[in-house]
């Protein structure tokens, strides 16, 4: 890569110079940025939002379970993680059955460490699986989840990314 066309100031550090992806490429070595990193799980965090909180208004207008609500919610949040993904890489050119593979092979990971510490938190947070969707618990769980859920994912993706696995699919289709 001619690292002059990015270069505009007198210090060039090769170390930290980033690819057109994100993606330190030095000595055969590949790494991604910590804004590569955040960008996809910001990505993931979004269509597990939607679709896990439409699972628990869903559930909890329902008045079902906790454990229906739950399975509800944790499915819609994969669908909708994966259709967005999905959504992009069609209108990029593939066909389905392509692209529904190209979406498990960079969302399943995030999603499922997602799902996993979001769920945890509302179930380890005192309360939180019983409140209403009137109740500040109910909200102040789900967004604190969410939101340790993203540190949490953020190196998982930085890591998989950096080995061409997770959304560094994707990049291939963008």
């Amino acid at each position: 890569m001619d690292h002059t066309a990015h270069h505009t100031g007198t210090a060039h550090d090769h170390a930290t110079h980033e690819g057109h992806h994100g993606h330190a490429q030095h000595g055969g070595q590949t790494g991604a940025s910590w804004g590569t990193a955040a960008k996809a799980t910001l990505h993931c965090l979004t269509g597990c939002a939607i679709g896990e909180i439409l699972g628990m208004v869903i559930g909890t207008a329902l008045l079902w379970g906790n454990v229906p609500t739950m399975v509800l919610a944790i499915t819609l949040a994969f669908l909708f993680g994966y259709s967005f993904t999905l959504f992009a890489v069609i209108r990029a050119g593939l066909n389905l059955k392509t692209a529904v593979k190209v979406a498990l092979a960079a969302d399943t990971v995030s999603i499922a460490v997602m799902e996993l510490v979001d769920n945890a938190i509302i179930a380890l947070t005192p309360g939180a699986m019983d409140a209403h969707l009137s109740d500040g618990l109910f909200w102040y769980a789900l967004l604190g989840g969410f939101g340790v859920a993203f540190l949490i994912t953020t190196p998982v993706n930085k890591w998989m990314i950096g080995r061409g696995k997770g959304h560094a699919v994707v990049h291939a289709y963008h």
